[in-house]
C-alpha cells in the first residue's frame, strides 16, 4: 500500500519527488566525472588511503542498495551478493570487507558491470521513491546516501590526481579552461572579540551527526587571515629553509619529515630555478598568487610558526564563517584547482578553493552519541588521532559544505586538496 502524504502545495514537488530529483542529479554528477577516464584508469590505486575510480563507483551504489533497498524493498534480493563484501569500506556492523590496500587489485567486476550495477540501483531506487517513498522513515537515508557520494566525487578527483602522479607520463585527467592573470590581494587580519559562541549545526537542512549536538564555547578575542597563504608566501618558507630547521616542527612532524624526506608540498617539482605542479590538467608553472595545497597538517602548522602566526582552532574558523555566505571556487566552476583571492573587505576564501587544517583535535562535541546500528559508524568511530579541516575546496560540489561542516584527515595526509590560513593570538 503506497504510504499517504502531506499535503503539498501544487507548484511545490513532494519531498520523495524532490529527492528523487535530486538522486537523479548528484548520481549523474558523479557518472560525469568518470566519463574522461578509461577502464584502465579507472582502476588504478596508488596509495592504501586513495581507492580506484571503479571502487568509489561500486561503494556509492552499494550503499543505496545496502542501507536503503535492503530495509526497503519487500523480497529483497541483491545484484551480486558477493558486492556486499567487495564494496563495504568500514561498515564491520554489515559484515566483513575487501582489504582496502588491496582495492586496486579488483580486476573484476569490470567498469562495464559496475556501471549496470549503478543503472539497476538507480532503477530500483527511483521505483521505491516513486512508489513508496512519501513521508517514508527510510527517506533521511537516501539523503544520507546523497551526500555520502558528494564526499566520493571529490575523492575520485584527488585519489585520481594521486594515480596520475605516479606516471612518469604526468597525465592530465582532461583540459582544463586557463585562468586569467590575477594577483594576490595583500595579507590583513581580521579582530574577532572575546565571547561565549555557540558551535555546530543549527536550524534545518542536512549536517553530518559529527556538527552536533550545538554548544557554547568560550573564546578569547583572536585574529584571522583575510584570505589563504599562497604558493608565493609559501615558497618564501622553502627558500628560509623551512623543511631544514626542525624547531619550526612539531616533533611527531619532524619525525615525518625525515622519515619521508619532504622538501616540498605534494606535487611540487623544482626545475631550475623554477618550480611546477601537478594538476588536473597536467603540469605547469607554479603560480604565486594562488592558494597554496597539498600540505599535510604538519607543513601547514611549521609555516605558521615560520609566519610568527598559528593555524586556527575550528571553533574560530566557524565563528568567523558564521553569516558568511556559501560562495567560492567550488567543483561546478570547473577550474578543478584553487584560484587566487578576489580583492575586497572582509574575508575570502572561507568557502572553496583549499580545505583549511585548523589545529583543532577531531573530536566529539558534548553529548555527541553515535546512531544506533551501522550507520553510526559513519564518523564517530574516526575520532581519534585526526585533524579537523574546514570551508570545502575546489573539488568540492556546491552546496555540500556548510559553515558547521567538519572534515578530518590524519596530520600526514596531504594528497586533499589542503591549505592554511592564519590566525594569531591577540
Amino acid at each position: 500500500m503506497t504510504r499517504a502524504a502531506a499535503a503539498t502545495p501544487a507548484s511545490e514537488p513532494s519531498p520523495a519527488r524532490a529527492l528523487a530529483a535530486r538522486y537523479r542529479a548528484v548520481r549523474a554528477a558523479t557518472d560525469a566525472l568518470r566519463r574522461p577516464l578509461s577502464a584502465e584508469d579507472c582502476a588504478l590505486q596508488s596509495m592504501p588511503d586513495a581507492s580506484p575510480t571503479k571502487w568509489h563507483l561500486a561503494h556509492t551504489t552499494w550503499f543505496f542498495e545496502t542501507f536503503l533497498l535492503e530495509r526497503a524493498e519487500r523480497g529483497f534480493r541483491p545484484f551480486d551478493a558477493s558486492f556486499r563484501v567487495l564494496f563495504n569500506s568500514y561498515y564491520n556492523a554489515v559484515g566483513p570487507q575487501h582489504a582496502r590496500p588491496a582495492r586496486g587489485i579488483l580486476s573484476r567486476p569490470g567498469l562495464d558491470e559496475v556501471l549496470r550495477y549503478r543503472a539497476a540501483v538507480d532503477e530500483r531506487v527511483l521505483a521505491w521513491l516513486e512508489r513508496d517513498g512519501e513521508a517514508h522513515p527510510l527517506l533521511p537515508v537516501v539523503e544520507l546516501g546523497l551526500q555520502h557520494e558528494q564526499q566520493h566525487q571529490e575523492l575520485i578527483l584527488t585519489d585520481l590526481k594521486h594515480a596520475f602522479a605516479q606516471s612518469p607520463l604526468r597525465p592530465a585527467y582532461r583540459a582544463l579552461p586557463e585562468p586569467p592573470p590575477a594577483a594576490a590581494p595583500p595579507l590583513r587580519f581580521e579582530r574577532f572579540e572575546e565571547g561565549v559562541r555557540w558551535i555546530g549545526h543549527a536550524g534545518g537542512g542536512f549536517a553530518f551527526d559529527n556538527e552536533g549536538p550545538r554548544h557554547r564555547v568560550l573564546l578569547p578575542a583572536f585574529e584571522l587571515a583575510s584570505r589563504c597563504a599562497t604558493n608565493g608566501e609559501y615558497l618564501a618558507f622553502v627558500a628560509d629553509g623551512g623543511y631544514r630547521r626542525p624547531e619550526l616542527w612539531l616533533s611527531d612532524a619532524w619525525a615525518w619529515r625525515e622519515a619521508e624526506s619532504i622538501e616540498a608540498p605534494l606535487y611540487w617539482r623544482r626545475d631550475g630555478d623554477a618550480w611546477t605542479t601537478l594538476t588536473l590538467g597536467g603540469v605547469r608553472e607554479l603560480r604565486p598568487e594562488e592558494p597554496v595545497t597539498h600540505l599535510s597538517f604538519y607543513e601547514a602548522a611549521a609555516f605558521a610558526e615560520w609566519s610568527g602566526a598559528r593555524l586556527p582552532t575550528e571553533f574560530e574558523w566557524e565563528v568567523a564563517a558564521h553569516g558568511v555566505p556559501v560562495e567560492g571556487n567550488f567543483v561546478e566552476s570547473d577550474r578543478l584547482h584553487p584560484a587566487p583571492a578576489a580583492d575586497g573587505s572582509g574575508l575570502a576564501q572561507l568557502f572553496g578553493d583549499v580545505w583549511e587544517w585548523t589545529r583543532s583535535d577531531y573530536a566529539p562535541y558534548p553529548g555527541f552519541a553515535p546512531a544506533a546500528g551501522a550507520l553510526g559508524e559513519y564518523n564517530g568511530k574516526f575520532m581519534c588521532n585526526q585533524r579537523v579541516l574546514r570551508g570545502g575546496s575546489c573539488a568540492t560540489p556546491a552546496g555540500h559544505v556548510r559553515a558547521s561542516y567538519r572534515n578530518f584527515f590524519p596530520p600526514s595526509a596531504r594528497w586533499q586538496f589542503s591549505g592554511l590560513r592564519l590566525a594569531r593570538d591577540v
